[in-house]
């Protein structure tokens, strides 16, 4: 029995979250526990995928598919100081942060969501990437209030692990369990967590 797509559009993006990468080597993963940064605005994933193609008696032959290159965009409303110290391995003291030349930003995972025109949720998980160092850009209030927000960018890696950099599922897929939603935001691994 072929199974029927579901419909819906999907509108919107809230409840981002990062976790800190502790470990990713042969033996497992490891994170520490979610932290949920308010009112995210945009998420852009670039797969970075690229397909190349083998000739073969003057026409195509076949294809090799790979990901290279993929990164992800977030804007926020705000990004509170103590996260971006967090995402980019800067200190902060006091409310005060300083940013070293050769501060390291450390591996993250990340996790949001989107609804569907039906009401159902799609939920996303990067599972391994390294934000950079944003550009600064402020300007004056006009005729509006010009809203001033931060848009930080992050290199998408596979897990050492296992392979894996993004994991997606869809509440109304066949199968999908509630317990999935429900911890969703609770852990990174395992799966549904």
């Amino acid at each position: 029995m072929a199974q029927t797509t579901k419909k819906g559009t999907l509108t919107g993006v809230k409840n981002f979250h990062y976790a800190i990468l502790t470990k990713d080597d042969k033996t497992g993963v490891e994170y520490d526990t979610p932290v949920s940064v308010a009112a995210v605005k945009e998420v852009n994933i670039k797969s970075g995928a690229s397909q190349e193609v083998m000739y073969g008696d003057d026409a195509p032959y076949d294809t090799a598919n790979y990901i290279n290159d993929a990164e992800v965009t977030v804007n926020l409303a705000q990004l509170p100081l103590e996260d971006y110290a967090k995402l980019l391995g800067h200190t902060v003291d006091k409310g005060v942060v300083d940013v070293k030349a050769d501060d390291t930003p450390p591996l993250v995972a990340i996790a949001f969501e989107s609804t569907k025109t039906t009401g159902a949720k799609r939920y996303f998980k990067i599972l391994k990437c390294r934000f950079s160092e944003p550009d600064d850009d402020y300007k004056g209030k006009e005729s509006n209030a010009g809203f001033n927000t931060p848009s930080i960018t992050a290199k998408v890696l596979s897990r050492e692990y296992d392979g894996k950099y993004k994991r997606m599922a869809d509440s109304d897929a066949e199968g999908f369990e509630e317990t999935t939603a429900t911890k969703w935001y609770e852990s990174i691994e395992p799966v549904g967590g």
